[in-house]
């Protein structure tokens, strides 16, 4: 019954959010926010992507409560800069295109869609840049992000192709038997 049989718009979307799903969300979007948290060392490669992907093919729209929650953790943490602005619209890009591909299967195709994600992170960050210091200086701030960006690539499709359909098919079950247990 969720976002990965069912589409943004069903009953189970218009419903209100229950009590369960409040908390459901509040601990994924905290458990996000650690594990990107736990992963700082390495440069750029970090499990978001992969947990963002995942909230929207269980969840539908409602990921963007996890996704949210993470970001004003992010907010929390590290204060609001430039780079808090691609956070408000980066990770809903990433949402959609894994809600538009909810019913692929393959481990290799969310592995590419999340690698290449993280390769093209820079680029789609680069309009807010462009936007506060012109289009030289967005240039330049992407070029200089190129190698940032392939670590991220790398990390997001191993991450992806190793841990998506495990992670896929445990949410999926999670979320069915709390819908279950609401009676909806």
């Amino acid at each position: 019954m969720t976002g990965t049989r069912f589409p943004w718009y069903t009953r189970l979307d218009k419903r209100r959010l229950t009590l369960e799903e409040m908390a459901l969300f509040g601990i994924l979007g905290g458990m996000t926010f650690m594990a990107k948290l736990a992963m700082s060392a390495l440069p750029n490669i970090e499990p978001v992507s992969l947990l963002v992907m995942l909230f929207a093919v269980t969840f539908g729209r409602k990921a963007l409560y996890p996704i949210y929650a993470y970001v004003l953790l992010e907010f929390v943490l590290y204060g609001i800069n430039l780079w808090s602005v691609n956070y408000l619209y980066i990770w809903l890009i990433l949402a959609l295109c894994a809600w538009l591909l909810r019913g692929m299967t393959s481990p290799l195709g969310w592995a590419l869609l999340s690698g290449g994600f993280g390769l093209f992170f820079g680029l789609l960050c680069a309009p807010v840049y462009a936007f506060t210091g012109g289009p030289a200086f967005a240039v330049s701030w992407w070029i200089n992000g190129i190698p940032y960006d392939l670590l991220h690539c790398g990390g997001n499709f191993a991450m992806a192709l190793a841990l998506f359909a495990p992670l896929r098919k445990l949410m999926d079950r999670m979320y069915c038997g709390m819908i279950r247990r609401a009676g909806v």
